[in-house]
Parts: structure tokens; sequence; C-alpha cells
């Protein structure tokens, strides 16, 4: 167009037909006059403003979310590790792959043997469950006391065929006779997350080097030979000795699911612990360490604590 004129519009009128200034954003007058000029400009000054005050709006915006984001980063919880390469931040990157199923395998330890559970072992189980004349070692299970042998015997031939809860059943050496079980279950092999629960002891197992070293049998094949990040315990928040067991184990208490469960027709609240791969070597040493021969006298009661040997392995 000539100059001075744009073809769509008349002298003096922004085009609206785009957001950046073209050649003929602003036209000029086709004849003189400080009027028109000073109109022109007037309106110049105007659109520059506007798109100024848009960028320090878009400044404002970046900068603020900035200041939201960097203080996010400062008060992230306690203990909770972080890529520090992320914002966002998000949890540091692991070894995604999925861990292996537990099979159904013998386990041999230096005081107890662990085998698959089996029908079979039934009778040995209800010899052993009749000592407990009180119930009390039944009070924070899902299942029993039993009735009589033939109840027993319907629980093993069902609880032997699951695959979670896959269960084993405890024969220490000192008797040669089955005096409890216990299981893997909850288990998660995309999160490499399992839990140790179902422990049952009869009460001439209870607080015996062989019920320690049962438990760990299957501890050090949920995290040594399988390679489970995350090994749980989780008990009725009412239940004390089992609360006792996971602290002397070296479990970490991490909060109470409240009525998490109803059990028995009764209410149950739920304390969960875990030991994680970053904590499992030591864990697993002190553990090892208090179950060797030498820690033992002859009269088959231990030398140390296995929280003093925790401590010296910290």
């Amino acid at each position: 167009p000539p100059y001075g004129s744009c073809p769509s519009h008349p002298p003096f009128k922004l085009c609206r037909t785009s957001t950046r200034l073209k050649s003929c954003d602003i036209t000029r007058p086709q004849r003189s006059g400080m009027a028109g000029a000073g109109e022109g400009a007037v309106f110049m000054r105007s659109v520059l403003r506007r798109r100024g005050a848009a960028r320090n709006r878009q400044s404002s915006l970046a900068r603020r979310a900035l200041t939201v984001s960097c203080g996010d980063m400062e008060n992230l919880p306690e203990g909770v590790p972080w890529d520090p390469a992320t914002n966002p931040p998000l949890g540091p990157l692991v070894d995604a792959t999925p861990r292996p199923l537990p099979a159904r395998i013998p386990h041999k330890g230096q005081s107890v043997d662990l085998e698959p559970l089996h029908i079979r072992h039934a009778e040995d189980l209800w010899r052993a469950a009749e000592r407990d004349t009180s119930g009390e070692g039944w009070a924070y299970m899902g299942y029993g006391p039993f009735k009589d042998a033939a109840a027993m015997r319907a629980h093993v031939a069902g609880f032997a065929a699951t695959h979670d809860p896959i269960a084993w059943a405890i024969r220490p050496h000192r008797t040669g006779t089955v005096d409890g079980w216990l299981t893997l279950m909850q288990i998660a092999p995309a999160h490499a997350d399992i839990e140790i629960g179902n422990i049952w002891f009869s009460p001439r197992m209870q607080r015996t080097r062989a019920a320690t070293e049962a438990m760990f049998l299957l501890m050090r094949h949920a995290m040594d030979d399988l390679g489970y990040r995350r090994l749980v315990w989780k008990c009725n928040a009412l239940n004390m000795p089992s609360r006792r067991a996971a602290a002397r184990l070296g479990f970490t208490y991490e909060g109470t699911h409240r009525s998490h469960l109803v059990v028995k027709g009764r209410r149950r609240d739920t304390a969960w612990f875990s030991i994680i791969s970053e904590e499992w070597p030591a864990r697993r040493d002190a553990i090892a360490a208090w179950l060797d021969a030498a820690n033992f006298g002859s009269d088959g009661l231990p030398r140390r604590s296995l929280a003093s040997f925790r401590g010296a392995s910290a």
C-alpha cells in the first residue's frame, strides 16, 4: 500500500489481525498535521504499555511458581529420600525389575528346619496346640483355637494350598516335631515388597533360638535370595509381644492404621513395621551373630542380647 495508508484500515488505527506490530499497525496520516501524528504516537505508547504489562505479569507468575516450588522443596517430610534433579520432587530411581515369587522349598538352619506346610504336619501341630490350654496364643490370630484334631487338619489342608500366604511348618532340631508355622504373604513382586506374618509358635517353642532362626530364615530368603527391597511386619496394635518381637529383630515402626480390619467380630487397629534394603545388611549381620553357636552356653541360653549385637553393628 502507499506510504501512510493501509488498504484495510483508516489512518491512525491499530491493525487487529495480529498481536505483533506490522507495517500497517500504526498508519501515518496521508496529509500532514501535528494532531494526526500526535494521535498515532499516543496510541503506539498505549499499545507498548499494555504489552509491557502483560510481560510483567508473566514474569511475576513465573517468579511466584518458582517461589512456591522452592518453598515446597524446603518443607519436604523428614526422612523421605528424593531426587534433587526433579521438580516437583520425586523419589530416587530404583531397580524396577519384578522380584521372583517365593517357592515351596525347605530351608535349613543351625537349630531349626522349615518345611513347606503339608497336611501330614497336622498331627504334630495339633499336639503342639494342645499345650496352649488357655488359648492365649490364638488371641490375635485370624483363626483358632481349634476344637479338635479334625478342625486343625481341615485348617492345615486349606492353609497349605494357598500361594499368598505361602506357609512353612517349623521343625526345631531339639524336639524333632513340628511346633508352629509362619508365612511370606502380601507378596508384591512389581514393588519388591513382601511381608512375614501369620506366625504361630507353640508354647514350648516361644522365646527360643529356634523361633528366632525360623523367622530369620524367611527374612534372609526374601531379602537376599529373592532381592526384595521392603520387608513388612504388621500386627494388631494391641499385640504387645508381637510389637516387641518386631523391635527386637530390627524392624522400624511406621505407624498405625486405625480401624483397619474386623477380626473375629472385633475392631483391629494395625501397627506397621518394616526393614528396607538399605537397613537389611546391618539387621542380618546382628541376627546372624546372635544365632551363632558361640553366643550360647551349655544351658542353651544366649550370652548376649540381640539388641547388643545390633548396637555393635550400627
